[in-house]
C-alpha cells in the first residue's frame, strides 16, 4: 500500500528536500512553463527510480545531476493525476543526494490555479493569477512528491510581465529585469523552512502594498488595499498573542494578501504570506480568520498532519489556537461563546453529511477518497470539541496550553499522526493516566456523527440568542407584533450570527415568521457576509421566494465554498428553482475556481 493514499510518491525511498524553481507566467497560453530541480536523497541503497506525482502536466525533460533521465508516465487516475516514474541513469547509495530537474508546463484546466483576464480584475487592466495547493494540487503545477509527509526548502525565479507584481510563500528576494524578455520581470525568493508542497504558493498581479506592522504588509489590487490596511491593522497584536502562547514565529515575515472573490476558503496559511477572501472586508469574523491563519505558523506549517486523514491535527489545535488569541483579545466568555457556535457548527454539518457518514469521523478513511470531497467543518469543530474537552479534563487552559507549547516543540519541522500526538499527550500528562485512560478514544478518533462528549461551556453571551431564537420559534401568529427592531439593541453582529445558527438547526419557521422578521429587522439590508449568508438560507428553509435570486447572486459575487456551496445547493433543493440553480452555475461556471466549480457541480448532479 502506498504511504499516504492521496499520492504516488514513496519517500521512504527517495526524499525531495530541496526545490530550485524556475518558471514564467504566460496569461496569454493560461500556463506556467518552467524547470523545477530537487535535491533528492537516497533513503535506501541502490536506488534507481523516482516517483513524482503530476496532474494535467506537460513534462519535456528530466536529467540527473545534468545527465538525460529516462521517465514514463503511468496510469492516470481519476482525483491524483499521474505518476511519472523517472528512472535515474546511475544507481544512488543510501543517503547519496543527486539534482533531478525537470521541465514541465502547467494546462490551463490546472485545479491549483486560477487564471483571470483584465475584466474579471477589480481593476480591469490587467490579468491576474493565483494558485491554492491545499490540499492534493501542487501537482498540478510542477512535478513533486506531492504529500505532507515530505517537507522541502525552495529558491523561485519567477518571471512575469513587468507591470505586475508576483508573490510568493517565501521571504521577498528582490527583482530584475528578465534578460530573455525586456517586457518582463524576474521576482526571487527563498523560503528556508521546510515546507509541506501544499504550502507553496503563488500570485501574480497588478497588486500594491501597504505596511501595517514591523514584519506585515498587505497587498491587495489598489481598489481594496487601503480598506484591507485599516482592517486588518491588529495583525501584529495577534502575532505577538500567538507567540507569548505557542513560541517565537520562525517565518520572519507575515504578510497579508486578498485575492479576488473567485478565492475558495476564507483563508489559506501560505507561509510568509496569509491568502485571504475579500468577503472577510464584510464580516464580523475577519479578526477569527486571520488568528485562525496565524496560528497555522505553529500547527499545521511547524508541526503538519503526515496524510490528510490527520488533518485535524492541522485544524483542531489551530482552531483551538485561534480561540485562545480571541479569547485574549475579546475575554474568556467570548472563548466560550465561539467554542460553543463551533459546536452548533459541527451539529449543522453532521445534519448535512448524515450521523452514519464515514467523512464525518474524526480520523476518516480517504482510501481512493478525493480530499476536496471530504474536506468539512468535522476536522476543524470535532477536532476543537476534543481539546476543549481534554482543557477541561486535564486542568484549565493555562496547564493544557503547556501541553500544546510542548507538543509544538516536540514535533517543530515534522510531519505527524495522530498517535504521535496521544502518545505525548500520555506522556506529558504522566501523573494524570488514569484520567486520560477514561477518554473513549475510539469513538472520538473513529466513530461517526457527534462526539461521545460534550464540553461545559460559559452561557453568558450565549444566552441572549438562545432567548430571542425560541421567542421566534414558539411565537403564534398572534404574537408576531411582539418582535421589533429593539430586541438586537443589545447584540452584537457576533450574537446575530449566533441567533441566525441556531434558527437554521431547528425545523423551518412558517413563512410569516421570516417575513415579519424582514420587517423588524431589516436583514436584507445587511451587507455582513455571516450574517447574510445565514440570514438568506434560513429564508429559503421556509420556502420564501424572494430569497431565491439575493441567494443566487451572493453565491456567484464570490466563491467562497463555505457560502456557495451550500447557497447552491439551498437554491437547488427548492423544488421549482432547481433548473434555475444548475443554469446559473452552468452561465457562471467559466469564471469559477476550478475546485469550486467541481465541487458545486457534484452538489448539483452536474458532474456526470
Amino acid at each position: 500500500a502506498p504511504e499516504d493514499s492521496c499520492s504516488f510518491a514513496s519517500p521512504s525511498r527517495c526524499l525531495t528536500r530541496h526545490l530550485y524553481l524556475r518558471c514564467r507566467a504566460d496569461f496569454g497560453a493560461q500556463a506556467l512553463r518552467g524547470t523545477a530541480a530537487f535535491t533528492a536523497r537516497a533513503e535506501r541503497e541502490a536506488l534507481r527510480c523516482l516517483v513524482l506525482d503530476t496532474k494535467d502536466l506537460q513534462v519535456f525533460k528530466v536529467t540527473v545531476n545534468g545527465q538525460d533521465a529516462k521517465y514514463v508516465f503511468g496510469e492516470k487516475h481519476s482525483f491524483k493525476g499521474t505518476p511519472l516514474e523517472i528512472t535515474l541513469p546511475f544507481e544512488l547509495r543510501r543517503g547519496q543526494e543527486a539534482i533531478v530537474e525537470i521541465s514541465f508546463e502547467s494546462s490551463p484546466k490546472s485545479s491549483a490555479l486560477q487564471w483571470f483576464t483584465p475584466e474579471q480584475t477589480s481593476g480591469k487592466k490587467h490579468p491576474f493569477l493565483f494558485s491554492q495547493c491545499q490540499a492534493a494540487h501542487c501537482r498540478a503545477i510542477f512535478p513533486c512528491q506531492d504529500t505532507p509527509a515530505v517537507k522541502l526548502t525552495y529558491y523561485a525565479e519567477i518571471s512575469v510581465p513587468k507591470e505586475l507584481v508576483a508573490l510568493m510563500s517565501a521571504n521577498r528576494d528582490g527583482e530584475m529585469p528578465d534578460p530573455e524578455d525586456s517586457s518582463r520581470k524576474i521576482y526571487h525568493f527563498s523560503q528556508n523552512v521546510p515546507i509541506p508542497c501544499y504550502l507553496i504558493a503563488l500570485v501574480v498581479g497588478a497588486l500594491e502594498s501597504r505596511k501595517i506592522g514591523p514584519r506585515t504588509l498587505v497587498w491587495a489590487e489598489k481598489e481594496l488595499v487601503d480598506k484591507s490596511a485599516y482592517e486588518f491593522a491588529e495583525a501584529e497584536v495577534m502575532l505577538q498573542t500567538a507567540e507569548d502562547l505557542a513560541g517565537p514565529y520562525v517565518w520572519g515575515q507575515y504578510d497579508l494578501l486578498v485575492l479576488p472573490p473567485s478565492f475558495p476558503y476564507g483563508g489559506m496559511e501560505n507561509p510568509c504570506l496569509t491568502f485571504v477572501t475579500p468577503t472577510l472586508l464584510v464580516s464580523a469574523t475577519l479578526t477569527e480568520v486571520i488568528a485562525h491563519e496565524i496560528s497555522h505558523s505553529w500547527t499545521g506549517n511547524l508541526v503538519t498532519n503526515k496524510t490528510w486523514e490527520h488533518f485535524w491535527l492541522n485544524e483542531g489545535h489551530t482552531v483551538y489556537l485561534e480561540r485562545r488569541i480571541t479569547g485574549r483579545l475579546f475575554g474568556e466568555q467570548f472563548r466560550h461563546f465561539k467554542a460553543l457556535g463551533g459546536w452548533r457548527e459541527l451539529q449543522n454539518t453532521i445534519n448535512t453529511l448524515g450521523d452514519t457518514n464515514p467523512m464525518s469521523s474524526l480520523v476518516p478513511n480517504l482510501n481512493e477518497v478525493d480530499p476536496d470531497d471530504a474536506y468539512s467543518s468535522v476536522p476543524y469543530e470535532k477536532g476543537f470539541a476534543l481539546l476543549f474537552y481534554l482543557e477541561q479534563l486535564l486542568g484549565g487552559p493555562d496547564v493544557f496550553m503547556g501541553f500544546l507549547k510542548a507538543y509544538i516543540q516536540q514535533f517543530a519541522y515534522k510531519s505527524i499522526v495522530t498517535e504521535d500526538w496521544k502518545k505525548f499527550l500520555y506522556s506529558y500528562f504522566k501523573d494524570k493516566v488514569d484520567v486520560l485512560d477514561k477518554v473513549d478514544w475510539n469513538s472520538w478518533f473513529h466513530a461517526p456523527g457527534m462526539p461521545p462528549a460534550k464540553p461545559t461551556y460559559d452561557m453568558t453571551l450565549a444566552n441572549a440568542c438562545v432567548a430571542l431564537s425560541q421567542r421566534w420559534i414558539k411565537a403564534k401568529e398572534s404574537d408576531l407584533d411582539s418582535f421589533s427592531s429593539e430586541d438586537l439593541k443589545e447584540m452584537s453582529s457576533h450574537q446575530l450570527i449566533e441567533f441566525l445558527a441556531l434558527l437554521l438547526l431547528e425545523a423551518p419557521l412558517p413563512l410569516s415568521h421570516v417575513q415579519r422578521m424582514q420587517q423588524v429587522y431589516d436583514f436584507n439590508a445587511i451587507n455582513n457576509s455571516e450574517i447574510r449568508f445565514r440570514w438568506l438560507r434560513l429564508c429559503m428553509k421556509s420556502k420564501w421566494e424572494e430569497a431565491i435570486p439575493l441567494a443566487l447572486k451572493m453565491a456567484t459575487d464570490q466563491g467562497r465554498m463555505k457560502f456557495t456551496r451550500p447557497l447552491f445547493r439551498d437554491v437547488y433543493s427548492f423544488d421549482k428553482y432547481q433548473e434555475l440553480a444548475v443554469k446559473t452555475f452552468l452561465e457562471h461556471k467559466a469564471s469559477m475556481h476550478p475546485i469550486t466549480s467541481m465541487l458545486v457541480g457534484k452538489d448539483l448532479k452536474q458532474d456526470q
